[in-house]
């Protein structure tokens, strides 16, 4: 392989994970817990786009649980939505780690 060979490779694989980070921003993850209580949905840029409460699950008398439960919801869709990032730059730089990109 040549090294102009190289630099192509090299510039295709560059428009590639551009092109992955931008679907990463758009994706989401939605998490229920709670038996379908409480559901957040986060979105590839780290933020979380929304949360759902049923009214049945809200008790003055146990806040501690309703919080509980939001933060279950926000962690696990937090992750899934890493997840579905990690996977898509694998499915890019072929599973090799590239530092800083994630």
């Amino acid at each position: 392989m040549d090294m102009n060979q190289m630099m192509q490779q090299a510039q295709k694989m560059q428009l590639e994970l551009a092109r992955a980070q931008e679907e990463i921003k758009e994706m989401t993850y939605t998490a229920t817990v709670g038996g379908g209580m409480v559901e957040a949905t986060a979105v590839g840029d780290g933020s979380i786009q929304s949360i759902a409460i049923k009214p049945e699950v809200v008790d003055p008398d146990d806040v501690d649980m309703l919080q509980d439960l939001v933060l279950a919801a926000v962690n696990e869709a937090l992750r899934g939505v890493a997840e579905q990032g990690e996977a898509r730059l694998a499915s890019v730089t072929g599973g090799m780690s590239i530092p800083g990109l994630f």
